[in-house]
């Protein structure tokens, strides 16, 4: 079994925690993958993803509250949704 899955759904869960605030400015957050390198991959959606703010939502929301409850996470970066 990958290790990773349960890492996945750890950080899942971390951004149960900022998604309400997203989803009141139109926005959501899907995680795609934590690498080798402990970092964690998501795809910010709706308005999110074109938002002038969004690194700032990224670093300053989203990454804490991942690292608070996954403290193993190293960095949260945002990728293109390959869909």
């Amino acid at each position: 079994m990958d290790p990773n899955i349960n890492l996945l759904e750890r950080v899942d869960k971390a951004l149960d925690a900022i998604r309400p605030f997203l989803k009141n400015d139109g926005g959501d957050v899907k995680v795609v993958e934590v690498s080798e390198e402990m970092v964690a991959k998501v795809v910010l959606l709706g308005a999110c993803g074109s938002c002038p703010f969004s690194i700032m939502t990224l670093k300053n929301g989203i990454e804490q509250a991942v690292k608070r409850e996954v403290p193993e996470i190293k960095e949260v970066i945002a990728i293109q949704d390959e869909e």
